[in-house]
């Protein structure tokens, strides 16, 4: 959630499951989307059988390979190499969107500056995807009217995984992705209903709709919505509970969905 908090300033999807049928292109990165969210992956496939190119990329050759239009084959650990490539092509040839960029973005000299180096050529000495592939993919996204990207823990669960987040931010940015239906940066979260916990307001730093906690003028409002006083400091973190339950601060816990003693960093301190 930080790398699209931190460029978009919100965590959740951008858009919504149903308008991936009026997707052109998806690029779908990291996911195992049949297997892992399998309402989703009907969805890509029905989108394919009317007419949308699939692009897929991920170092095993999974199931949705077989409706892809393309296929990017990544070495593990490569994804922000293989974005970085893509979004220099698109640059270099021309093919952001200009108007979008002017309106709605900013910083896109750093951005140039910063994947200047970024050639197919380097990218598949890293990645060992062929540099011709990456062109294809990044002119077929790029030329798209309407091309949604689609990835999970596959890009996240990395030491790079907020760096590998902001590249695909980037490269829905330049190509003018955001805003539209059957496009957009969209995150299919790896836990149980955690888009829609957090989209509520569950997440500890955040009140519902991803207004942080310590905004003033969201205060203020949620305070008068709800009718009591609101406080400044955010909530407690899930392992931030297992330690507030050991020193006595923490009178109750309520699970749904969760078990701590296999999700939690310490299976021993969750026990105890």
């Amino acid at each position: 959630m930080t790398g699209l908090v931190t460029v978009l300033g919100s965590g959740a999807m951008t858009n919504t499951i149903n308008g991936i049928l009026d997707s052109d292109v998806m690029l779908v990165i990291g996911s195992n989307t049949t297997e892992t969210h399998p309402i989703i992956g009907l969805r890509m496939l029905a989108a394919v059988k009317k007419g949308s190119k699939l692009i897929v990329a991920d170092p095993r050759r999974i199931k949705l390979c077989d409706s892809s239009s393309l296929y990017m084959q990544q070495r593990p650990g490569t994804d922000g190499a293989l974005i970085n490539a893509l979004c220099h092509v698109i640059i270099r040839d021309g093919l952001e969107d200009k108007e979008y960029i002017a309106e709605r973005a900013e910083n896109l000299d750093a951005f140039k500056e910063s994947i200047v180096d970024c050639t197919p050529e380097w990218a598949e000495k890293i990645t060992n995807v062929p540099a011709a592939l990456i062109e294809e993919v990044a002119h077929t996204f790029a030329e798209a009217e309407r091309a949604g990207i689609y990835y999970t823990m596959g890009i996240t669960q990395h030491t790079s995984g907020t760096d590998n987040v902001c590249a695909l931010a980037n490269l829905a940015v330049i190509t003018g992705n955001l805003g539209k239906e059957g496009a957009g940066l969209n995150p299919l979260r790896g836990q149980n209903n955690v888009q829609g916990a957090s989209d509520m307001g569950c997440n500890p730093s955040f009140f519902p709709g991803y207004q942080k906690c310590d905004d003033k003028t969201a205060q203020e409002k949620f305070a008068k919505i709800w009718d009591c006083p609101i406080t400044d400091k955010p909530g407690l973190m899930a392992t931030e509970m297992s330690d507030s339950i050991t020193e006595g601060n923490l009178a109750g816990l309520w699970i749904m969905g969760e078990n701590p003693v296999l999700s939690d960093p310490n299976s021993s301190h969750a026990k105890k």
